[in-house]
């Protein structure tokens, strides 16, 4: 069978591969994309933006529960499922139908199917219709993704437990949901459910949640999660799991100070992302991975294949849509004669818990292993005077600025809307600005970002 030929076939559709898709597509290069199944990636159908929806319900039954705070007297209030699952359904059917317009308007071709090297720079398709095709591009592209990894515990796997993708097609509440894993995905999901009304365990490997940040942010999110109800494990190592989650489970659990047992009627698995790149037949491609499973690129996202880039997660990139989009204007830029890489690139992250957690930059951990000398500023939430007018003064903000310069080098927030404010502090980050820009910044009063002025108020003068 020929292969059909193309200037560009990109294999996946999430952020990065859609947008370079859409891009040469429009630029008249002939142009194809496969997708297995999710039109648009994950981030629109089973990952950020739906799972942001239901937070935002649960956001809704919270305030609720609390409203006589407020002066606002309410009845008995109950939680549809049902409706909050279908309400995010309305917004993933919407979301792929304005990706199809954008398909239809670039250009790009669009095929439903699974994706499988047979020679250099040639796939065969098993279409999700049924049938063969055979594609051959000039350029290929890899926006591969990851999926949810299950740890190697006894009895887990064949416990059927939920990843991220079912937990959000839940028509129903969980009496009791154990979740395994204390990052991003573990922490959304559990805070949910809690204020959804389930009663929820979260089991963490390590002795912090947010291993990535410091003590402190760890220590914040865990006293708020203990304050709505939630039972935090950690550090636990769970020895074997029995029974089926959804029907009734038991993991037996052992912690420094003892073994305990953890009837579970749900169990929600959030411990990290393995790649999509086994049994595609890379290897026919020339295409080498890395001793994790992860495409090798070099710094311009190149691989080991001529003419072959890889995007996003696949890549090793930081799993965050955000990057993925990037890797693709790094890519787009290249391609046009450009010499962008990935190098110095500052990269945001928010936790979209109640209180939000948002980092930039360093870490203090990080500066005293790099031995990176700084001076730090730290000022609670309840300073600044916006956090009491919406009742919810829990948290922190901090900065890290050079000690030898006036450079911004991190920011961590735990607060309401962080996500925003950090924003401002990445702009005078990108910027160059010394911290004096912000701290003499006038900002609109009351709001979250007025605190700026505050924590860099704070800042001890340099000594040399």
């Amino acid at each position: 069978m020929a292969a059909e030929s193309y200037k560009n076939v990109i294999i996946g559709s999430g952020e990065g591969g859609k947008c370079l898709a859409w891009h040469l597509a429009k630029l008249g290069e002939p142009t194809a994309v496969v997708e297995r199944r999710w039109i648009g990636g994950s981030c629109p159908n089973i990952n950020c933006l739906p799972s942001k929806n239901e937070i935002w319900s649960a956001k809704a039954a919270d305030l609720v529960h609390h409203a006589g705070r407020c002066g606002v007297t309410v009845g008995p209030i109950s939680i549809d499922m049902a409706a909050v699952r279908n309400r995010k359904r309305e917004m993933v059917d919407a979301l792929v139908a304005m990706h199809l317009d954008r398909y239809r308007s670039s250009g790009a071709e669009l095929i439903m199917g699974e994706a499988k090297f047979i020679e250099s720079n040639t796939v065969d398709v098993r279409l999700n219709g049924g049938g063969v095709q055979a594609l051959h591009g000039e350029r290929v592209f890899l926006n591969l993704g990851t999926h949810a990894s299950i740890p190697a515990v006894p009895g887990l796997a064949e416990s059927a437990p939920l990843t991220h993708i079912e937990a959000l097609e839940l028509d129903r509440l969980p009496e009791h949901l154990v979740v395994i894993g204390g990052g991003y995905v573990g922490l959304e999901f559990a805070q949910a459910y809690r204020r959804f009304g389930s009663r929820v365990t979260i089991i963490q490997r390590g002795p912090h949640l947010l291993a990535d940040q410091d003590s402190e942010v760890s220590a914040e999110i865990r006293n708020a999660f203990n304050a709505e109800g939630i039972n935090v494990v950690a550090p636990a190592e769970i020895s074997s799991v029995r029974g089926r989650s959804g029907a009734g489970a038991t993991l037996v659990v052992r912690t420094p100070a003892d073994e305990r047992t953890i009837q579970a009627s749900d169990i929600l698995v959030a411990t990290g992302r393995t790649p999509n790149t086994s049994g595609i037949g890379l290897e026919l491609g020339g295409i080498n991975l890395d001793q994790r499973g992860y495409v090798h690129v070099n710094d311009r996202l190149e691989t080991t294949a001529p003419n072959v880039w890889a995007i996003g997660e696949c890549a090793g990139s930081p799993q965050f849509t955000h990057v993925s989009f990037d890797d693709f204007r790094i890519i787009r830029d290249n391609l046009a004669g450009g010499r962008r890489s990935m190098q110095g690139r500052i990269i945001p992250s928010c936790l979209f818990t109640d209180p939000q957690v948002a980092h930039i930059g360093l870490t203090e951990r990080e500066a005293q292993h790099r031995g990176v000398g700084v001076r730090v500023a730290r000022v609670p939430m309840a300073t600044v005077l916006r956090t009491r007018t919406i009742d919810e003064t829990r948290g922190f903000m901090k900065a890290l600025i050079g000690a030898g310069d006036d450079r911004i080098l991190g920011f961590t927030m735990i607060g309401p809307e962080a996500g925003e404010v950090m924003a401002v502090v990445q702009t005078a980050m990108l910027a160059g600005f010394p911290y004096t820009v912000l701290r003499e910044a006038i900002f609109t009063h009351p709001t979250m970002a007025e605190g700026l002025n505050v924590l860099f108020s704070t800042i001890q003068p340099r000594t040399t």
